[in-house]
Order: structure tokens, then C-alpha cells, then sequence
């Protein structure tokens, strides 16, 4: 009888700001990553390349265009992301504090189907996980900065061990970020009420 009472009521876990800025932060990327790949293929550091159906820009100076583009509208609107959710504790609230142990602790839940997930609060690996992106972005921006403009960033670009070494840096950044959307959408869409709150900035809570 209690169970069949229980009513659900929607609680707001995702301000406005945060889902606009998280959107155009998913817009920005995808576009970098696609042009990235573009661009990549015009000079490989590996031996290998990326399918051109799956790349940005059609040919190099196009995705050049592309890639700029989404990297100012990332650096403006991360570096807004980031300044909010520091100020307004939304990251010391939901990232911290982060505990390696737990977080592989989660992986092994999750691997198993045993992972339970609450809207609006994240556990141990995704803390991980988030905080690991954000870094590995501003990794990305920084070493692009290196590579764009060598001679007139030449400091930023020793820190990277020069210009060769920047484009590796740059390399695996994207790499990183590209395995975290791949774990992040296959989260939002696979576990039930991660998706809708970033749309509508609120979760159904059982009372």
C-alpha cells in the first residue's frame, strides 16, 4: 500500500545556465572534432586516417574555418561554463570530492549492471570522468593555441615541448575527449532519467 501511494515530483538538479553553456559546449566540440579530423588527415601523424564521410569541412582551409570557429565558441562559452560553476559551487557540489578508489569501485558496478544512478548526483567515477574532461578540453585548447601560432606563442609552445610534441598533445586530448562522449552518450541514452533533465532542468523524484 505504501509503494502504490508513493507519488512522483519534479525536482529541479540542472540550472539554466548549465544546460545552455553544456549544449553549445556539445555543439563546439563536435564541430572541433569532426574539423579536427579533417585537418588531421592533410598531415597524419599516425598511419592511418579518418573516414572522410566522417569529417568537417571538405577540404583543408574549409575545415581550418570550422575548427576556428568552434574553438573561439569554446573557449568563450567553457570559459563561462567554468567561471559559473565555480562561483556558484555547482562544481564543488557535484564534482567533489573525488575518490580514485570509488570511482574504480563504480566502474566495477557499472560493468556489472549493478551502478545505480541518481538524477542530479553523480557518483565517484562520473565525478572522474567530468572533471577529467573539462581538463583534457582545456589541454586541447591550449596545445591548438601552440600549433596555430608557434612563433607568436612560442613560450606556450615549448611548455609543449615544441611544435611536433603539441600536435601529439593535441592528439590524445582529442582522443580523450572523444572516448568520453562515447561513455557519456551511451550513459545518457542507456540509463533511464539522465537525458531529459538537460533539456527540461528537472528530474521526477519519488516521494
Amino acid at each position: 500500500m505504501a509503494d502504490a501511494a508513493r507519488t512522483t515530483t519534479p525536482r529541479a538538479i540542472h540550472p539554466l545556465f548549465i544546460r545552455v553553456t553544456h549544449w553549445v559546449n556539445a555543439l563546439a566540440i563536435f564541430v572541433m572534432v569532426l574539423s579536427g579530423w579533417r585537418i588531421y588527415n592533410a598531415s597524419p601523424l599516425f598511419r592511418f586516417e579518418f573516414p572522410p564521410g566522417f569529417t568537417l569541412g571538405g577540404w583543408l582551409a574549409g575545415a581550418l574555418a570550422w575548427h576556428f570557429a568552434a574553438m573561439w565558441l569554446l573557449a568563450l562559452n567553457g570559459a563561462a561554463y567554468v567561471a559559473y560553476g565555480i562561483v556558484s559551487g555547482h562544481f564543488r557540489r557535484r564534482f567533489l570530492p573525488i575518490s580514485f578508489g570509488r570511482a574504480l569501485d563504480d566502474v566495477v558496478h557499472a560493468s556489472q549492471g549493478r551502478l545505480e544512478h541518481a538524477p542530479g548526483r553523480y557518483n565517484a567515477a562520473q565525478r572522474l570522468l567530468y572533471v577529467g574532461v573539462i581538463l583534457a578540453v582545456i589541454v586541447a585548447i591550449l596545445s591548438g593555441l601552440a600549433i596555430w601560432k608557434p612563433v607568436q606563442l612560442q613560450g606556450l609552445t615549448a611548455l609543449m615541448g615544441g611544435y611536433e610534441t603539441a600536435r601529439l598533445v593535441h592528439f590524445f586530448a582529442m582522443a580523450g575527449i572523444v572516448a568520453f562522449l562515447v561513455v557519456h552518450i551511451g550513459l545518457a541514452v542507456g540509463v533511464k532519467g539522465v537525458l531529459a533533465p538537460m533539456f527540461t532542468g528537472r528530474a521526477q523524484e519519488s516521494r
